[in-house]
């Protein structure tokens, strides 16, 4: 398929990449990394993308995934340090194992003694990262429990070795100011931190301390004690981390390419949808009027007061504040539409049409899809 040369040639919907965004968003976590004296591990569940993860890599070195299919994929693209952040399912230990003999240094996070036990049962090691609840209630044994040393203990055998902690402040996303989201990234860190100390004291060693979500990374004070940091939604943005003060609205990086298919006294109807955007709604937190995403022209201009307001599997209706902002639209036209959860809006996509400040397309990079490839 050749590439197209311009905005108004790609099919849509299309995500499309600012590579200039994306540039000034890698270079302004790695100087938070810098300035708070830890590793960065960027999490490329939302990228998914190799060509993303070298810009995001550059002068660091390990990367964080959300499924193994992605450790193939990256190690594949010449990424072998990666962390898989989701704890283990039985059933993904021989894969993980797999990918270890095909020279994959891969961390795998755990929460209880059972998986434990059946990791430490194999002749080829796995490198365990134990997840520790920080309060946001989704996986993990909190830093105080006395699961966390039983943990531990299991996994001494032949087939795992205990590497350290992981932690994820979930929680950040619910916050209500940056000063919220500070005391929350406090709590991140005296969670892992403490956690580590429990494990060191019990005599088992602990090198990898690790933290991580974009909003904590950004307004973190300070993570004496922290060895990582895992953001990942910070290289593409979007309107929930606009609202939440993560980053400005010039530094969204990625939009959703759409075309008019219909145009009515009151709407607009385009061509992309609940699949093409996703249904997520998070961004109405801090903008009511955000519906499933904010409208800009080919150009990447805001469209005042325009959002898509519904969006059916395969149609997003379009309504601005005053009807006549609708004069002068036809059929084929052109919009980008700012997403409210980036990570979910890419999940159906195949990848980027990377443009470079202008509606010019300088490349096309390709993403990885699902959890497993047949």
């Amino acid at each position: 398929m050749n590439l197209p040369s311009d905005l108004f040639e790609v099919s849509t919907p299309a995500l499309v990449l600012e590579l200039p965004r994306l540039r000034a968003n890698a270079a302004f976590m790695a100087a938070r990394a810098a300035s708070l004296g830890v590793k960065m591990r960027p999490h490329m569940k939302t990228a998914k993308s190799a060509d993303v993860a070298r810009l995001a890599t550059e002068g660091f070195g390990g990367i964080t995934v959300s499924t193994l299919a992605e450790a193939r994929y990256f190690l594949e693209h010449g990424f072998a340090d990666v962390t898989y952040a989701v704890g283990l399912a039985p059933c993904r230990i021989r894969e993980a194992r797999e990918l270890v003999r095909a020279g994959c240094r891969l961390k795998v996070l755990i929460d209880s003694p059972e998986v434990a036990r059946l990791i430490a049962d194999d002749d080829t090691p796995l490198d365990v990262l134990i997840e520790i609840d920080c309060g946001d209630a989704r996986g993990g044994v909190t830093p105080d429990s006395p699961e966390l040393l039983e943990v531990a203990k299991a996994l001494q055998g032949k087939g795992a070795r205990l590497a350290g902690v992981l932690t994820h402040a979930g929680q950040s996303y619910a916050c209500g100011s940056v000063e919220e989201i500070a005391d929350v990234a406090e709590q991140e860190k005296a969670a892992a931190v403490h956690a580590a100390e429990r494990l060191r004291t019990g005599g088992y060693p602990v090198d990898t301390v690790s933290v991580g979500s974009t909003p904590t990374a950004t307004h973190a004070r300070d993570l004496t004690g922290v060895t990582e940091m895992r953001p990942g939604v910070y290289m593409f943005g979007d309107l929930d981390q606009l609202g939440l003060g993560s980053m400005p609205g010039e530094r969204i990086a990625v939009t959703v390419l759409a075309s008019v298919i219909g145009v009515y006294p009151d709407r607009l109807i385009v061509d992309a949808g609940g699949l093409a955007l996703s249904k997520d709604t998070s961004a109405q937190r801090h903008n009511p009027a955000a519906g499933y995403g904010l409208v800009q022209n080919i150009r990447g201009e805001t469209l005042p007061g325009a959002s898509v307001v519904t969006a059916n599997q395969e149609h997003g209706i379009i309504r601005f504040a005053s009807s006549e902002n609708l004069r002068g639209f036809k059929i084929g036209d052109r919009v980008r539409i700012v997403p409210n959860h980036i990570c979910m809006t890419a999940a159906a996509h195949p990848g980027y049409h990377v443009v470079d400040g202008g509606v010019e397309v300088t490349a096309r990079w390709g993403r990885i899809h699902g959890w497993e490839q047949w």
